[in-house]
């Protein structure tokens, strides 16, 4: 299940959470930045976040029927920073576009995991906000893409250090929640020895 994936793991999701927070306080540091500058920070962004997602996916494709729900996603990531580095001189309109593209997918897909994720512990709201945040920002993309630079660049810092926060946040919970259960796992008797005694 999704579920258990999530709980082994927690660190997908907080190193995400890490590499998000990071791009947004970058973006927020350099407010004279070029739009050069941004697409080689969002392809940084993009490629940590979507190889993160595939390291995560890809150990549990043999055990788990919705691994391939990070895949996509750091699939759709990998792409997008592959489209900002190979096209760094991509008129701004088109870059801006390739970035709410990349938040909505990936919203969606947050979701998705979160709908999983919720039959086995609370907490998921945490991963839905991430995905809501991500639309929200993408359907903003798409419907002011003419917006200035300056603006852009709160968008996306905004965007990143909400989705960043959230995603540790969720990280913490999972990992207690992995640990409790591997505590749980130590803590229950051996069948075979009480049945033997008796």
């Amino acid at each position: 299940m999704m579920s258990n994936m999530a709980l082994h793991s927690w660190w997908v999701f907080a190193l995400r959470g890490v590499v998000a927070l990071a791009f947004g306080l970058l973006a927020l540091m350099m407010p004279g930045v070029t739009l050069l500058s941004l697409v080689a920070l969002f392809a940084a962004y993009a490629l940590l976040a979507g190889v993160v997602s595939l390291a995560g996916a890809l150990p549990n494709r043999k055990h788990d029927e919705d691994w391939w729900l990070p895949l996509l996603f750091g699939l759709v990531s990998i792409g997008a920073a592959v489209i900002a580095v190979m096209h760094p001189t991509l008129t701004a309109l088109i870059f801006v576009l390739v970035i709410g593209a990349n938040a909505l997918v990936g919203g969606v897909l947050d979701i998705a995991a979160a709908i999983r994720l919720r039959k086995v512990m609370r907490g998921e709201w945490m991963l839905v906000l991430s995905g809501i945040a991500s639309i929200v920002f993408g359907a903003l993309v798409f419907l002011f893409p003419g917006a200035g630079a300056l603006a852009l660049i709160w968008w996306i810092s905004l965007y990143a250090v909400v989705t960043g926060v959230l995603l540790l946040a969720l990280s913490i919970r999972l990992r207690s929640r992995s640990r409790g259960a591997q505590g749980d796992r130590r803590m229950m008797p051996d069948r075979r020895i009480s049945v033997a005694h008796s």
